[in-house]
């Protein structure tokens, strides 16, 4: 599973890691650096000065992340940056923080999608269980960002009880189907690219794709 390959001119892009309180941390910069990334930890808005990439990785309350996100500042941080139409990679929680509004514990996002991220919610003789947990495919609607070494629908690791509900068509990055729903699994807009799944826990697929991230910028 040896996706690192060498980058341009041999430098190692430099990526900020958002360190709010919460998150998967030690993976996700693990993998990162797997494919060639220079990666660094912050916990300050201030201190995303010199970076070429931010990355916002999350899991957890929602309700406690946004808590987090307004008292460290980095909610403003994230909004300008991607406004700005710069380089960022949003991860599970790290995606629906970006969306307007979450049934979980009513709240407000960030607000940069237009969007509601809802609950899973399935008749109790489905058999189905949520959280939807473990593997499970994806269908890229396009092509931007997608690695070539992908396979036609590639399974992508899952641990989440909500999802994004309607959104604009046209960020609609990938989907996913989970007992008969089709959810949006993947967003994209401009320099902006976040996942329901986690890549980090993907193995050989979520390396691939951090690497197209790592390429683009």
């Amino acid at each position: 599973m040896n996706v690192e390959k060498p980058q341009l001119n041999g430098v190692k892009p430099n990526l900020a890691v958002i360190d709010y309180g919460m998150g998967n941390l030690r993976s996700v910069c693990k993998a990162w650096e797997h494919v060639g990334a220079q990666v660094r930890l912050i916990s300050t808005p201030d201190e995303i000065k010199g970076a070429e990439g931010l990355i916002f990785p999350g899991q957890g309350a929602i309700v406690d992340a946004m808590k987090l996100l307004k008292a460290s500042g980095f909610d403003r941080a994230i909004m300008d940056w991607i406004e700005a139409d710069r380089p960022f990679f949003g991860i599970c929680l790290g995606m629906q923080a970006l969306f307007e509004h979450s049934e979980e514990g009513d709240t407000k996002g960030l607000g940069i999608l237009a969007g509601e991220v809802t609950r899973f919610r399935f008749p109790k003789e489905s058999g189905l269980k949520v959280p939807h947990m473990g593997w499970n495919t994806v269908s890229f609607e396009r092509t931007t960002g997608v690695p070539k070494e992908l396979p036609a629908d590639p399974y992508f690791y899952f641990v989440h009880s909500y999802h994004v509900g309607e959104t604009q068509a046209d960020w609609v990055w990938g989907t996913t189907d989970y007992g008969g729903r089709r959810f949006c699994s993947a967003i994209q807009r401009g320099r902006c690219f976040a996942t329901q799944f986690h890549p980090e826990k993907s193995q050989a697929n979520g390396l691939n794709l951090y690497h197209e991230f790592l390429e683009s910028l």
